[in-house]
């Protein structure tokens, strides 16, 4: 893999935001923070369009500073957000689609999206804070959390009135469909894993491929059960990431970090990383038969002790092991006891 994003790679090892970028003739990455949050900023991408205007693919986390460093980034290329006309949105996430409303407010550009996650959206904003907060609790519960436990980490409803108020989209975007961006051939590709409704987009022009969340350079995205999403979302993923691999990519450029190329061999290596973890729950529940997701998430190899985890970084944990274990489970490997809190044990052979 060639890092071809090189103030990008730069900027991250000197954690430090990286520079707007002209990356093609009309083409332009803008990074935008993301407040509290190690991943540090999003990618967001600016397309100049035939007859005038812009095209963003992504929008920024939903907060005055991320506001800010848009505007000015478009500024920097001498732009302004009136002259948005459309947004691609490459999935459901606040640091992809928080600042989406804000932008079409400001501009009465549409925002495009996947029918799975505009779905998922409506959803949460009809729900209300205080659904999300009981749907939530209920399904940590049901991965084996004490009920105490679930709610502290969960957190207070106004925690999350915000994402209760993202953009519902204007337009939806299937697998194959070009978007409205005139003078490019931005086709989507949908890619569920990370979101049930995920999109990359293959500009067909120029060969250049936006990876959104589905591949990025350094980290494997976070691939997690929840309350309503899918009921195996690890082999969606899987199943995505064997779909693009042999995509004829000239650059990936991804959400986070930094710009790339070999798509192929990045594929390979975020593939291995999870048959590498399927392998080490599967000895896991093989050491504590009978355990619940909440319990194996514990005898997991993480990037810090487990003791440290809390909050969304032990819930983002937790409910990427119960990923792990309904692959393991759909291959035959384990078997669960079913009941409200099911536990696993391996499967008789």
């Amino acid at each position: 893999m060639e890092i071809t994003g090189t103030a990008q790679h730069d900027a991250w090892q000197s954690r430090a935001l990286p520079p707007v970028e002209r990356l093609r003739t009309d083409l332009w990455s803008i990074p935008v923070p993301i407040p509290h949050n190690p991943l540090r900023y999003v990618n967001i991408h600016a397309f100049a369009l035939e007859g005038g205007g812009l095209g963003l693919l992504d929008a920024g986390w939903g907060s005055e500073e991320s506001w800010a460093a848009l505007s000015s980034g478009l500024a920097s290329i001498g732009a302004g957000i009136e002259e948005v006309r459309g947004v691609l949105v490459t999935h459901l996430h606040f640091d992809h689609l928080g600042l989406a409303a804000r932008v079409r407010d400001a501009s009465g550009a549409w925002v495009a999206m996947h029918p799975a996650d505009a779905d998922a959206v409506r959803r949460l904003t009809m729900a209300g804070a205080q659904a999300m907060v009981t749907a939530e609790v209920d399904f940590l519960v049901g991965l084996g959390a004490g009920r105490e436990e679930a709610a502290s980490d969960v957190g207070p409803p106004e925690h999350l009135e915000s994402f209760t108020s993202m953009a519902v989209p204007d337009r939806l975007l299937e697998h194959g469909d070009h978007a409205d961006f005139p003078g490019w051939r931005m086709r989507a590709v949908h890619t569920p894993g990370h979101t049930p409704g995920h999109l990359c987009f293959a500009e067909e022009h120029s060969g250049v491929f936006f990876s959104g969340d589905h591949v990025l350079p350094r980290i494997s995205p976070n691939v997690s059960t929840s309350p309503a999403g899918s009921a195996d979302p690890l082999r969606d993923y899987l199943d995505s990431l064997a779909a693009v691999r042999d995509l004829d990519a000239v650059e990936v450029l991804p959400a986070h970090e930094w710009r790339f190329r070999g798509l192929d061999a990045r594929v390979d290596a975020l593939t291995a990383h999870h048959e590498q973890r399927l392998t080490e729950l599967l000895a896991a529940v093989r050491a504590h038969p009978g355990s619940a997701p909440w319990e194996l998430a514990a005898q997991l190899t993480w990037s810090r002790p487990w003791e440290q985890y809390e909050r969304r970084m032990r819930i983002f944990a937790v409910t990427e092991t119960d990923a792990h274990l309904r692959l393991l489970a759909g291959r035959g490997s384990i078997i669960s006891s079913g009941g409200p809190v099911p536990t696993w044990t391996l499967a008789v052979r």
